[in-house]
């Protein structure tokens, strides 16, 4: 049995005992340690040496909770220390808070559009004015230079103001709100707050005060779109930092509390109170007397803004997120990037639709290269007044324009554009669409049918091949939009956008699809990424079907006014009771789309895709796109008609002497009588031929010497 203790020293506690056994009556449940019987065996003496310790029971289980509890406190320290270097990494207070400014330009390098903040490189304490130093730290954190972090000081102060005034203050210190700045966000919640502390900690373990008082300096939010205090210092007075007087910098010291409303270039009454604020709090912390403070003079606004650039546009807006994406640059710099946008072909598409959209009306347009490259965007009327971008954002009804899916369809399942079909009105079913004008053709080939856009025709193949092959075909060009399980979406009842629809004419131009709509110039792709491209691509033969199709819309059918010199393909489309009028089509290396709708989706007035649309494409194109503008013929060159004679009406006299007709014919006299007929010449050309008879007679005098 000792044995079996020694090496199972637990086993005892599952050993049977009847009541009242005396084992069972002295067991003591916290006295459990297996090992006692080592630490003093009851059949020897107890060791003097063991004295000292505590005795086995209360103090032993007492000094195994402090080991665990110290074993648990250094866990979740380690944890956190761990979650500060993963998350809370220093080096990132050293970086901006914000995306830096980004300039876009076109593709010859103009510039279009400067988005983002205004910024600039960051302060060095050392470099700036003390008043600047104590005019912050007056009004922001007063103990700054005391806390390791927090301040229950502060924080005391600031809960008893909230509690007797009317005032809010949060109490958070300068490293607090550097904290909340980097690595948090703004909502006022208690958990936030509680991560705020170890955070503040941990940055003041690593940093000094100085650093931590130049990173919150350079990345504080000043209004106006102004972050950091050497952009705030430029854009309020012209100056850099170094040279801020203490007028200066008690204005700067106050926006920080409500930088939007105190921003002195729109609110210059608030913020000079905000500064009386600021240097009264440099009194109470002794940094100035009250007279310093009273002699101080409000300051004033010396607001130079930099040369014009447009704020944004429509090509701006969408382009900014891949430029973004492609420039994960951090810093204080602006950064350049060049986009695709063509400088010339976007003025000429704001001309032409500026000029060709019907009154009350809005318009998109968007024209691309067949890689995808978007050369020109139109959002809109007006940017100013409404920068929704409505080639990119509006998801309308793209009508027949979406018969190019539907008829792609019937060209894999085995048709051909001379395939003969029946354009007749649809008698069965509950959906039956009418043809435009109630006119139908009878047995058509399925070009014609496209070319007139035939709705009967539309939905009768969209019957037959099922709606699994119409999403298949849309899949293909490069449409990923759910479309609606029924007829009703071959005439386009499923909406999309412009930029959408314009990219599956661009597979059919380019012959391959996806075509993705991009900003900004892609690199060359490699020989394994096209060998892994998972792309579709057109044949020959389907490509040139499609081709066909789309160049007898535009020739023969209802798209003719886009109509060119050049072969050009494309599609018209009129939502129901034209709520939406478009035209997508190509010409030469360009994908253009134009559309035309109310915001309201109210109908236009007797619009049509063939209309307006049609026209606007033709005169971009026409423009944009050499020998696609109307050839003048040249006028054929007027034939000389010969010159009849004039004649007078003839005088007839009938006598004794017979008949005589007289009469002139181009000047002369004619006379017709019995002797016969005698001609009298102009008096002018008889002139002339006496003269000429003179001159000859001259001439054919013989010589002085009498020779022949």
């Amino acid at each position: 049995m000792a044995l079996s203790n020694r090496l199972f020293p637990w086993s005892g506690l599952f050993a049977r005992s009847a009541p009242g056994d005396p084992a069972l009556r002295d067991y003591d449940p916290y006295d459990d340690d297996p090992y006692d019987e080592y630490y003093a065996p009851s059949d020897e003496p107890y060791d003097d040496e063991f004295r000292d310790e505590p005795p086995p029971g209360k103090w032993r289980r007492r000094w195994r909770i402090a080991r665990w509890g110290f074993r648990i406190f250094f866990a979740l320290l380690a944890i956190l220390i761990g979650w500060l270097l993963i998350w809370a990494p220093v080096s990132r207070t050293a970086e901006p808070l914000v995306p830096p400014p980004m300039v876009l330009t076109a593709s010859d390098g103009t510039p279009i559009a400067r988005m983002g903040p205004i910024m600039d490189r960051p302060v060095r304490i050392s470099e700036l004015p003390p008043h600047v130093r104590q005019a912050f730290l007056a009004v922001e954190d007063r103990r700054f230079d005391d806390h390791w972090g927090i301040d229950p000081q502060g924080i005391a102060r600031a809960l008893w103001t909230n509690i007797t005034s009317d005032e809010t203050h949060g109490g958070s210190t300068i490293t607090q709100q550097l904290a909340k700045l980097t690595y948090l966000n703004s909502e006022r919640t208690l958990f936030r707050k509680i991560r705020e502390v170890p955070i503040a900690l941990w940055l003041e373990l690593w940093l000094t005060k100085d650093e931590i008082l130049e990173r919150y300096l350079s990345n504080a939010y000043f209004g106006d779109n102004v972050y950091g205090l050497r952009a705030a210092s430029l854009h309020y007075f012209y100056r850099q930092p170094e040279n801020l007087t203490l007028s200066q910098a008690t204005m700067l010291a106050g926006l920080v509390k409500a930088p939007s409303r105190l921003a002195p270039t729109h609110n210059l009454e608030l913020a000079q109170a905000r500064q009386r604020i600021v240097l009264s709090a440099m009194v109470d912390t002794r940094y100035l007397t009250q007279a310093e403070a009273e002699a101080v003079e409000p300051a004033t606004v010396d607001h130079r803004p930099p040369p014009p650039m447009p704020r944004g546009s429509y090509f701006a807006d969408w382009a900014i997120d891949e430029a973004r994406a492609a420039n994960d640059e951090t810093g204080y710099e602006t950064i350049e990037v060049r986009t695709t946008l063509n400088a010339h072909l976007q003025s000429l598409a704001e001309r032409v639709t500026r000029q060709g959209t019907p009154a009350g009306a809005q318009v998109a347009l968007v024209a691309m290269r067949t890689n995808g490259e978007v050369v020109a965007m139109v959002g809109g009327q007006d940017y100013d007044a409404s920068p929704f971008n409505r080639a990119t954002q509006a998801v309308r009804q793209p009508g027949s324009t979406f018969k190019l899916i539907v008829y792609f369809a019937a060209l894999e399942a085995g048709l051909t554009p001379d395939t003969m079909v029946e354009d007749s009105p649809i008698e069965f079913g509950d959906y039956r669409p009418e043809n435009s004008g109630g006119r139908y053709r009878g047995r058509i080939t399925l070009r014609e049918a496209f070319a007139r856009s035939s709705n009967v025709v539309a939905v009768r193949l969209y019957q037959q091949l099922g709606s699994a092959a119409i999403a298949d075909a849309a899949q293909k060009l490069g449409l990923e939009r759910e479309l609606p399980g029924n007829a009703s979406a071959a005439l386009g009842s499923g909406g999309m956008t412009l930029i959408e629809l314009v990219s599956a004419y661009a597979a059919v131009a380019n012959g391959a699809s996806p075509v993705t709509p991009h900003a900004l110039v892609e690199p060359e792709r490699g020989f394994f990424e096209r060998v892994l491209d998972s792309g579709y691509t057109l044949s020959i033969r389907r490509r040139d079907q499609m081709l066909d199709l789309l160049s007898s819309a535009i020739n023969e059918g209802t798209g003719t006014a886009a109509r060119l010199p050049i072969p050009a393909y494309g599609k018209t489309g009129t939502s129901q009771d034209s709520r939406d009028a478009v035209f997508v089509g190509f010409a030469g290396d360009l994908v253009v789309g134009v559309w035309i709708g109310n915001d309201d989706n109210t109908p236009l007035s007797n619009s049509s895709g063939g209309g307006a649309p049609a026209r606007i494409w033709r005169n971009f194109m026409t423009s944009a796109i050499a020998d696609a503008a109307p050839r003048r013929q040249p006028r054929p060159a007027r034939e000389r008609e010969p010159e009849e004679p004039e004649l007078d009406k003839p005088e007839i006299t009938i006598d004794s002497n017979g008949v005589t007709i007289d009469t002139r014919v181009g000047g002369a006299r004619i006379t017709v009588d019995d002797e016969g007929i005698d001609i009298e010449p102009d008096p002018e050309i008889r002139r002339r031929l006496d003269e000429l008879e003179r001159i000859g007679d001259a001439g054919e005098k013989p010589p002085a010497d009498g020779s022949n």
